[in-house]
């Protein structure tokens, strides 16, 4: 208690911010109010994205202010105004976890990869082939020192990896996990005739879809209007901070609805991380262009739930939504049906009862699609006529393999969100053989903290024998048992008394896995979970761990060691993928497990196998562009499309041999400002010393984590992040590290010069140009540049026909002035 008499009191004349509910027509009566009476407005918001949505809605000056604080107020001494952004739109504000920046990184599962490593690991070299891996090793080069990657192959032969090519190796992956692959053979071209047998092959395969993607992009479309002010009001009242994936997916997503080609785009997003807020968002833009908007759900259930939510962010936005299921009676169809075809229904939301025939549109703008994989092929087949000039939006947390393949080619746009909303944990998985105890401590836990459970059992005739089960050791468990064959009005009902929690136990058999959203259900108990595909798992799995309480997932089966090789693959990827964001990763194991389906076929299958799951990916992308590269310059240039050189590597003869950055590029492609490239990239090999010192950095696997993010960086800011880690770790940057950290910009601007590699060894830079004499690239402006930088450099500056054709730059002894230069001819 204190005591004694204070010797000043302090007392503050404010009054709390006002409720505001989202009513944007009291905000700007309230705002005109205060600023009449001589009070300079201040508004609080965490995003810029936020404040410019506030500046797009309120008349009123307001000074934007970042970032917010926990409750507005008015001061009415000093006539401050400070209001947050969450109190006027009723969002819940959270203080984001220390946590939560880390794992919204993008390279998270490549460093864990990276750091997990070990000497003896099988990884395939895109160049060489497969080899094992040996550390990472100290090469000498001319009178200095290099860090490498180590590469044992057959007959003990070595590549050395040089630090500026990582992203070159893959850990290797195959459908058979028991059985080692066979190493290759170095010099004898056995790895290269693989990769181009296989890209003919693909090639052969990727034609006729690349005619089906050049049609469709040549089709006319509906191009719809850009935001209007009420599509910023929706967006701004969104109860939750947009991720940064979640608002690059919404972008991506309208922007593609604001071109004049129908849109197919699928939104990946792991589950709850909000792909429904997307599809609400591209729904409402529709609405605004009178254009109607149908999403087809795989289950009555999610039909409902998808309503409601659908329903509630529309709350007094001028639309009209509803839904078709076999819930709904003969009446309520026949009147929706008509409603639908008048085009007084601008949202309609249902399962495939949806391309029915009775269903008819007024004018149809946006078909969007949940969770696609749930769909049968005869409902896909309707879905792709009713396609043809409609923008498409298909969502999905783990797409089947074919989906996923169809994207990775390119024959359809994709956007990945991976980021977790604040305050999300991983759900805790683990595989336990079916056992009471197991099962009472699980449900008792949850019930001790007032959460719910779902469990899961895939017969309907073993829900009753699991309830006495349950009831028998905790008798004041209140469960519920729902199935697919229940009447579509007592499954609502009794899902919805879940949801209103009038159960602590929901005992269902799948149905739970298609969307249902409830955030105090925290455990699930998955049995035989064997008989189930991965993307089923991780859909059950999905459906808890959507608040920020711990969540808990238990798969029951029988010992790993009695199962199928497949079956068995299936348990260990959802338990290990546990991490948020895992769903795609998922879905990358599965196209593993059980292949791309027929859209490859066996023969590619077996390619897979034979040149490991990544190297099959990039040969394969690379066959895409190329394709669409020679499409193009068909159009446009006479010459022929320039065929970068398989790399026709000498004979080893159990030699070791040095690497550094001797490699053919990923993938040609283009600039981020949209600039057209000449080569995909540039690699550098230099006798300087490019390292961090052991002193500097003591652990080979932190170094090895390093070179890996520093060879992942694209841009400028990237690197001065880096560096500000660098110095906040490590302390000052040494001298090889200052130059090793030059090389990031010098690889930029060689490739935007067209130089294939760069060569900086005993005080020279030599400029390698494209190896095809046929390219584009010497008619073009910036080898003008090259020629004009020559001309008034000859004292120092020669052209070289032989080995291959190349500028030699002498007097060039760092990488820093190496950079110099560059920068000097891109400037002419």
């Amino acid at each position: 208690k204190p005591t004694g008499t204070p010797k000043a009191t302090l007392k503050f004349n404010i009054s709390p911010q006002p409720l505001l509910h989202k009513n944007f027509d009291l905000l700007k009566q309230t705002l005109e109010d205060y600023t009449l009476k001589g009070y300079k407005l201040f508004i609080l918001a965490d995003s810029k994205k936020q404040q410019e949505r506030l500046k797009e809605i309120v008349s009123e000056e307001f000074t934007p202010v970042s970032p917010t604080i926990h409750e507005g107020f008015a001061d009415n001494n000093l006539r401050l105004c400070l209001f947050t952004d969450h109190q006027i739109f009723d969002r819940f504000h959270r203080y984001s976890l220390k946590s939560d920046a880390a794992r919204a990184g993008k390279m998270a599962l490549t460093m864990k990869e990276l750091q997990e490593m070990e000497i003896g690991d099988y990884v395939v070299h895109v160049d060489f082939g497969v080899g094992k891996f040996a550390g990472l090793v100290r090469t000498p080069i001319g009178n200095s020192y290099q860090e490498a990657i180590r590469i044992v192959y057959q007959n003990n032969d070595k590549v050395d990896v040089s630090i500026h090519s990582l992203y070159k190796i893959s850990k290797y992956r195959r459908h058979d996990t028991d059985k080692p692959p066979r190493l290759s053979t170095l010099g004898t071209g056995a790895w290269d005739r693989l990769k181009e047998r296989t890209k003919k092959k693909i090639k052969d395969i990727a034609r006729d879809l690349i005619k089906l993607y050049a049609a469709r992009r040549r089709e006319k479309g509906f191009a719809f209007a850009a935001d209007s002010f009420m599509q910023n009001e929706l967006e701004a009242s969104f109860l939750y901070e947009d991720t940064p994936d979640q608002l690059k997916a919404t972008n991506d997503v309208k922007a593609d609805m604001e071109a004049p080609r129908p849109m197919d785009r699928l939104v990946c997003g792991d589950v709850g991380f909000g792909k429904t807020e997307v599809a609400v968002r591209a729904a409402f833009k529709a609405a605004c262009d009178s254009k109607q908007v149908a999403l087809m759900v795989p289950t009555t259930v999610l039909a409902y739930q998808h309503y409601q939510t659908f329903k509630s962010r529309l709350q007094g936005m001028p639309v009209r939504v509803d839904y078709l299921s076999r819930a709904r009676s003969a009446k309520q169809t026949k009147q929706v049906l008509d409603d639908l075809r008048d085009g007084k229904i601008d949202i309609i939301i249902g399962t495939h009862k949806l391309i029915g025939k009775t269903v008819k549109f007024k004018d149809l703008g946006l078909l969007i699609i949940d969770e696609e994989q749930k769909f049968g092929v005869a409902v896909k087949e309707k879905l792709r006529k009713m396609k043809t000039n409609v923008d498409t939006l298909t969502m999905s947390a783990t797409p089947i393999p074919r989906t996923l393949q169809f994207s990775l080619m390119g024959a359809r746009d994709m956007s990945i969100i991976q980021t977790p909303p604040p305050n999300r944990f991983p759900v805790q998985t683990e595989v336990h053989t079916f056992d009471k105890e197991v099962i009472i401590d699980a449900i008792n836990f949850e019930m001790s903290r007032n959460g719910q459970v779902f469990f899961v059992n895939n017969r309907i005739n073993g829900l009753t024998e699991i309830a006495h089960l349950i009831n028998k050791y905790i008798p004041d468990a209140r469960i519920a048992i729902g199935h697919g064959q229940m009447k579509p009005e007592e499954l609502e009902k009794i899902v919805m008394g879940f949801m209103n929690y009038d159960y602590d136990v929901l005992l269902s058999t799948t149905i739970v896995e298609n969307g249902i959203d409830i955030s105090n259900a925290n455990t699930i108990i998955i049995n035989d979970a064997h008989r189930f595909g991965l993307s089923d798992l991780h859909q059950m799995r999905g459906r808890v761990g959507r608040s920020n309480k711990k969540a808990f997932c238990y798969l029951l089966a029988p010992p790993l060691s009695s199962l199928t090789q497949d079956a068995r693959r299936r348990l260990e990827a959802i338990e290990t993928f546990s991490e948020l964001g895992s769903g795609f990763n998922l879905s990358m194991q599965d196209l593993d497990i059980r292949g791309a389906g027929n859209l490859l076929g066996a023969e590619q299958s077996g390619f897979m196998e034979d040149l490991g799951y990544e190297t099959y990916q990039k040969i394969l992308t690379e066959a895409m562009v190329e394709l669409r590269e020679e499409t193009t310059l068909q159009q446009t240039h006479p010459q022929p499309l320039p065929v970068r050189e398989g790399g026709n590597h000498p004979q080893n003869n159990g030699k070791q041999q040095n690497q550094h950055s001797k490699h053919s590029a990923p993938l040609p492609h283009r600039e981020e400002t949209g600039e057209s490239l000449f080569v995909a990239d540039c690699s550098i090999d230099s006798d300087l010393e490019m390292y961090f010192p052991d002193p500097y950095v003591p652990s080979s696997s932190e170094r090895m984590l390093l070179y890996r993010e520093l060879d992942l960086i694209k841009n400028a800011d990237d690197l001065k992040r880096y560096r500000a880690n660098l110095i906040d770790r490590f302390g000052p940057v040494p001298r090889e590290g200052e130059e090793l950290l030059q090389v990031v910009a010098l690889r930029r601007i060689g490739r935007r010069l067209g130089c294939e590699k760069i060569m900086l060894k005993q005080g020279q830079m030599i400029l390698y140009y494209p190896a095809n004499t046929m390219s584009p690239y010497f008619q073009s402006a910036t080898f003008d540049k090259m020629i004009s930088y020559m001309t008034v450099n000859l004292r120092r500056c020669k052209l070289r026909e032989t080995p291959k054709r190349s500028m030699v730059i002498s007097n060039v002894t760092s990488v820093s002035q190496a950079v110099g230069i560059l920068r000097d001819i891109e400037k002419l």
